[in-house]
């Protein structure tokens, strides 16, 4: 591979932005991607993926270049080097580039790879908490596969077509895909490529969903007819296939505390043909209360740590913060407590997370069902899923149901 100048000034530049402003990869990136006209997919896919292997793997090749944050420029081009040396690309002689180390950066990289939190590139913190929480072997294994690139999962949306005939389509616009086992709705892109540009996405017919996250709905046995609450629905991506699975019949009202979520998922159900959504923003204690025992059906996607979903989000790793995760857990109760008393008895009520840890999923729900509130409730089943295991994003999603 040959290095050109403009693509890794970008990447640069996107790395000063992530580690030292604080700004998120994803919006950095596109931005990074709008930079250039002329760049093909390959020029493209070289930025994007370049920084986010550099930020996936910063401890780790920070460790090897012997640099500290804040990153200066020269900092970020020795980072750079370390990522092109480890993948065998030949430097070009440039002055970034001077006196760049090779054999020691092999060397280093062979003894830093003995010790697991360098290995796999985490801040200390999160490594103890990975190992208390789910123990030597699986928490290897777990932040092993969540430093592998996600694969591109599509989700059918069949109020507008069924998986073959998106198959079909895709494959007219010479985008290759597969059926997976166990994701009735789920096509997996066999190549990385842009399907937001695609005939087929305009005209509504796939969401991009991990598979992981489409085995939410299904959990929830929504049927035609039913008043399903989705909470803290966000840009919508579970509340559209929820839709897709009660056919576009009944009642799905879609809350969250942010109203700018809730107008990309307007956006979205325009698209998808999907009408019986209605969006409501949760700005007081009122919207919920108007709704206590009128749901059949209650989804909690609460907010959580999203450890299982670092793959998709490398700088979360370096943005987290030990506070935060015990945060957030006293939020997930707090969630758990409120907006389970929208469920009629006899309804059913989904909690789920994009999070490994038992502290933020079954504890989670041991602690509601032992608490005043969660006596009305029975534990039906839950489905911890590793990425590890999968080969797709860590969830964990639990069903209750309401006694009569």
């Amino acid at each position: 591979m040959r290095l050109h100048r403009n693509l890794c000034f970008a990447v640069i530049d996107g790395l000063i932005q992530i580690f030292n402003e604080g700004e998120y990869a994803d919006k950095v990136v596109q931005k990074l991607l709008k930079r250039d006209k002329r760049w093909g997919s390959r020029d493209r896919g070289f930025v994007a993926e370049t920084t986010y292997e550099i930020v996936r793997w910063k401890r780790l090749y920070a460790e090897i270049a012997n640099v500290k944050e804040p990153f200066s420029r020269d900092d970020a081009w020795r980072l750079f080097a370390v990522w092109a040396t480890l993948k065998g690309i030949k430097l070009p002689d440039w002055k970034y580039f001077e006196n760049t180390p090779t054999r020691k950066i092999k060397g280093r990289f062979d003894e830093l790879s003995k010790i697991r939190k360098f290995r796999e590139s985490v801040p200390d913190w999160m490594d103890d908490l990975g190992l208390q929480e789910l123990g030597e072997s699986k928490w290897t294994k777990e932040l092993a596969a969540q430093n592998q690139q996600a694969d591109v999962i599509l989700r059918v949306n069949t109020l507008k077509t069924n998986k073959k005939d998106l198959q079909l389509k895709l494959q007219s616009e010479d985008i290759e895909t597969e059926f997976l086992p166990d994701h009735p709705s789920a096509l997996r892109l066999i190549e990385r490529a842009n399907v937001f540009k695609t005939e087929a996405f305009k005209n509504g017919w796939f969401e991009v969903q991990d598979a992981s996250s489409q085995l939410v709905a299904d959990f929830l046995d929504v049927k035609p007819g039913m008043k399903v609450i989705d909470t803290c629905a966000g840009a919508g991506g579970k509340t559209l296939h929820l839709a897709s699975l009660m056919e576009n019949k009944g009642q799905i009202i879609a809350m969250d505390i942010y109203e700018s979520k809730l107008k990309k998922l307007k956006v979205r159900a325009r698209r998808n043909g999907a009408h019986n959504i209605d969006m409501r923003v949760i700005d007081s204690t009122k919207p919920i209360k108007k709704l206590y025992n009128k749901a059949d059906r209650v989804l909690i996607d609460a907010p959580c740590s999203g450890l299982g979903v670092l793959r998709r989000n490398p700088d979360a790793k370096w943005k987290l913060e030990p506070e935060f995760i015990d945060n957030i857990k006293q939020t997930q109760q707090e969630v758990l407590q409120q907006y389970s008393k929208m469920l009629k008895p006899g309804g059913k009520m989904v909690y789920a997370t994009c999070s490994v840890l038992p502290s933020e999923n079954r504890k989670q729900v041991d602690n509601f069902l032992a608490s005043e509130l969660g006596k009305e409730f029975t534990f039906v089943k839950d489905n911890n899923v590793f990425a590890h295991k999968s080969g797709f994003d860590g969830f964990y999603m639990a069903l209750l149901e309401r006694e009569k």
